[in-house]
């Protein structure tokens, strides 16, 4: 038998899997639930550990595998050991022939060759990332809600939450902003504060980062203030795109993720917040790619 390969992509919502054999070419591929590489919190810890066990149970009939490589969002080079030995543990791997980096990383080395460009991720949260030819790396955002995550689905989903209650709390009402209210409200399920906070304080970052598709059907059906909110959003995006060129060069720029496909004024925004700049919207399949990777750890 061919020797197997097995590449997975992480996301905080959602995570691929893809097996692949010796030439790169694709045996299977599937789906599992999100985690995050955020391990020394032992909730997401054993969440983890949950997705790669229902990655092997998925994958079983493919098994044994030669080696693994796993991209997962927020893992750090400090737990990278730890990753590996519940993944080992879980494939039936020697730790030594998984390979891991954070998800960023990997999926720049989808879309770019070391050196070529830069990468921008917009999906639940935002971050850019530039490889230099040295694999030296350079990173812009990605510190989360706390902070920023500045025209991520979740800083698009809080903004308009905020748009929505300063208006609200001004005129008594929903006003100018009846028809974004009407869709984040119908996607809470209820329309008072009690349900909003017991949605947005009881949820984790990706179902409170899910509204953003509510600000975007809002902004088709013509309310002013989701489309603004999702122009800010597109800024939000450029200036990390623009914190990238200054520091590593006049490269291309790819932008990647859920918010970038979430409404046609994005794309249209980002490439006028960026003249002089090359933005490309890039097409990758970081767990196909992941598969090729692990072939080095065989």
């Amino acid at each position: 038998m061919t020797q197997r390969f097995i590449g997975v992509d992480i996301g905080g919502t959602a995570s691929r899997w893809v097996i692949a054999d010796a030439d790169g070419t694709t045996i299977a591929r599937g789906a599992a639930p999100g985690a995050t590489g955020h391990l020394f919190n032992p909730a997401e810890r054993n969440r983890f550990a949950a997705t790669i066990g229902a990655i092997s149970a998925e994958t079983h009939a493919h098994l044994p595998v030669a080696a693994a490589f796993l991209g997962v969002t927020g893992l750090g080079e400090r737990a990278f050991d730890e990753a590996r030995a519940i993944a080992g543990a879980a494939l039936g791997l020697d730790p030594a022939r998984i390979g891991t980096s954070d998800d960023m990383e990997l999926a720049f080395r989808a879309a770019f060759a070391p050196g070529a460009g830069h990468l921008v991720s917009a999906g639940t949260g935002s971050v850019g990332l530039h490889v230099a030819a040295d694999g030296t790396l350079v990173r812009v955002g990605g510190r989360g809600l706390l902070i920023d995550d500045g025209g991520s689905g979740t800083w698009i989903a809080l903004t308009a939450l905020d748009n929505l209650y300063r208006i609200i709390d001004e005129t008594g009402g929903t006003g100018e902003a009846g028809i974004l209210a009407e869709e984040l409200f119908a996607a809470m399920g209820g329309d008072d504060w009690s349900a909003t906070r017991a949605y947005v304080y009881g949820s984790d970052r990706g179902r409170i980062g899910a509204l953003a598709q509510a600000v975007a059907r809002a902004a088709d059906r013509g309310d002013a203030i989701a489309l603004a909110n999702l122009e800010r959003a597109a800024e939000e995006l450029a200036r990390l795109g623009r914190a990238l060129v200054k520091r590593a060069g006049n490269l291309p720029i790819g932008y990647v993720g859920g918010v970038i496909g979430l409404h046609q004024s994005i794309k249209s925004a980002l490439i006028a917040a960026l003249p002089g700049c090359h933005v490309v919207f890039p097409q990758i399949d970081a767990a196909r790619h992941a598969a090729v990777m692990a072939r080095q750890f065989a």
